[in-house]
């Protein structure tokens, strides 16, 4: 069994999400996107100086144990321009982050890497980047006209080394940074109804043919120790299916209770039919909070929220900052 450090607390920022909210109320420990770029300089509140949204997520985890603080960068999001601005309108340092986590390749979590990375090592140092060989397969999806488009290639080891990056690519489960984070290994697909994207291929090269790639095996998640409250989850985009993801994370860590779970849930376009048992699947991990993400779908929110509550899904908007 991996061990993890309890935190005291952790601070999520969310850097890129799908959705801008600044106006919805939040429970006490969500600080809005209003008020934490007004703490980072902003003036006056405009189109300057609040975050876009973008279809993509990126996350800024920075954990606290005693005297011992540790900062780690979850994912990129798309578009690296948008990414450094909207750090520099929360007031959320890149210079101070310890290492790289990317959870799959897809351009919605690696296409600002680059960029993130010029802006973390600013050309002085290296930062580890943890990453999977399964990762850099060419991806595509078929539309719903049959049309079949393909992704915009994410950036190699190779280029990422170029950024300063100190690439990690390990397929194997590991903890990171004094044993604060948990990365996982492969997730087990063992659900009878988490069946993956009908829709999602994937190639070897520009000259080879597309074939199906439902599962998306290089998909990770990571996880974090709350003190006396148990485990933070954090799926990017589930595409596992996210009760395969917290199966696997309860059988990890058997003794430590699932607090809550952050991040994709995926359950859109042909996986919405699968919304009601995942929302029943949840119930048997009994979480304190779901925190629903770039790709949950607007309907798998509604579902949730009338299962659980308010009190404990309090869906991501770009901007908030979330402490537990």
């Amino acid at each position: 069994m991996p061990s993890l450090r309890p935190l005291d607390s952790l601070r999520v920022d969310v850097l890129l999400d799908n959705a801008s909210d600044s106006y919805s109320s939040k429970p006490k420990h969500v600080s809005p996107e209003f008020n934490n770029c007004a703490d980072a300089g902003a003036h006056e509140l405009s189109g300057t100086t609040l975050c876009c949204a973008q279809l993509g997520l990126s996350l800024m985890l920075t954990g606290q144990a005693g005297s011992t603080r540790h900062k780690l960068l979850f994912d990129a999001g798309p578009e690296g321009a948008i990414f450094l601005r909207n750090c520099k309108d929360l007031g959320v340092a890149l210079d101070d982050v310890e290492e790289v986590v990317i959870t799959h390749g897809h351009w919605d979590h690696m296409g600002a890497l680059t960029a993130a990375l010029d802006g973390i090592t600013q050309g002085m140092r290296r930062v580890p980047c943890h990453v999977n060989e399964g990762m850099f397969l060419e991806r595509g999806a078929r539309l719903t006209d049959g049309r079949v488009v393909p992704f915009e290639k994410v950036p190699s080891p190779a280029v990422l080394a170029q950024h300063g990056a100190e690439v990690v690519n390990n397929s194997e489960e590991r903890t990171l940074l004094e044993d604060f984070f948990y990365l996982s290994g492969e997730i087990p697909r063992v659900t009878s109804f988490e069946t993956g994207r009908v829709d999602h291929l994937c190639r070897d090269g520009e000259d080879q043919p597309w074939r199906p790639d439902p599962f998306l095996m290089d998909e990770r998640y990571l996880a974090a120790n709350l003190d006396g409250r148990g485990l933070m989850v954090f799926s990017a985009c589930s595409h596992a299916g996210i009760i395969n993801v917290l199966l696997d994370a309860r059988a990890k860590f058997a003794e430590t209770p699932i607090y809550g779970v952050f991040g994709g849930l995926h359950l859109v376009g042909s996986l919405e039919q699968v919304i009601p048992e995942t929302v029943e699947q949840f119930r048997t991990f009994q979480p304190r909070q779901i925190v629903p993400a770039h790709c949950s779908g607007f309907r798998a929110v509604f579902a949730l929220i009338k299962a659980f509550g308010e009190e404990i899904v309090v869906p991501s908007a770009v901007g908030s900052r979330y402490t537990f």
